[in-house]
């Protein structure tokens, strides 16, 4: 039978999703949890890689096994096993020849930072730290530019695995709120898929335009230049927040 895991992580002491030779990954934590309730080497496959130091509220997992522990159950069997960073929130039995990978309709990200004088310790381990306040009205006249069908070529780092670079962005929203002794920002995108650092170098070409810089995106578009985008931003500030496969796959609370 084939289960899926809506699972949660906080990705500061994970090398990454996926298991490595060296470093700790949630891709083998999760894996030596599976094959203790089951009984054998159990693989999982992620609905998507997150690098290092990137956080998720809802990737989805997904392994195939036997046993008779009921479907709805094997999230409490696993975080019994797995340590306080990684945890199972729900979990389900879906069709044999669903692919919580290949049959992902949409994805949304988000990526946080604050703006403040001093650092703020409770806020660093899931947000980056600003050296500026940004214009947010300057930063959601650039973040159209984002929507649509584009070649994202110029919105990739080195080392990306992809066929092809063309991306839909379906919305990206940007958000700003008060903190104690801090200003919080948000920028919340939603795609059909994403390149390899894309949603991180997008955000770091977003604040950029938010502290005074030109706007980089359309000429971005037309040469496929790197050189044409700001920083990319650090791994702390982005979480996946969900995957929408256009049916529940946990029931009715999802």
């Amino acid at each position: 039978m084939r289960y899926a895991l809506l699972t949660s992580y906080d990705g500061t002491d994970f090398s990454g999703w996926q298991t490595q030779p060296n470093g700790r990954t949630v891709q083998r934590v999760m894996e030596d949890a599976a094959s203790v309730i089951f009984g054998v080497p159990t693989a999982l496959t992620a609905s998507g890689r997150t690098d290092a130091g990137v956080h998720a509220a809802g990737q989805v997992v997904m392994l195939d096994g036997e046993t008779k522990i009921p479907a709805e159950k094997l999230a409490a069997c696993f975080n019994r096993l797995l340590p306080p960073d990684v945890k199972v929130l729900r979990s389900a039995q879906i069709p044999d020849g669903f692919d919580v990978s290949r049959s992902a309709k949409q994805k949304t990200y988000r990526y946080r930072a604050y703006y403040a004088q001093t650092r703020q310790p409770l806020l660093d381990r899931y947000a980056a730290r600003l050296e500026f306040r940004p214009d947010t009205m300057r930063m959601e006249r650039a973040a159209v530019l984002l929507t649509g069908r584009h070649d994202f070529a110029a919105f990739r780092s080195a080392g990306f695995t992809s066929k092809t670079s063309e991306r839909e962005i379906y919305a990206v929203a940007i958000g700003e709120y008060p903190q104690m002794f801090a200003t919080c920002y948000e920028i919340e995108v939603t795609g059909n898929g994403f390149l390899y650092n894309m949603v991180r170098i997008l955000s770091g070409e977003l604040f950029a335009v938010g502290a005074g810089k030109e706007e980089g995106i359309t000429r971005a578009f037309e040469t496929g230049e790197r050189g044409c985008l700001a920083k990319t931003m650090p791994a702390c500030g982005l979480v996946l927040m969900k995957v929408n496969y256009g049916v529940p796959l946990f029931g009715t609370e999802e």
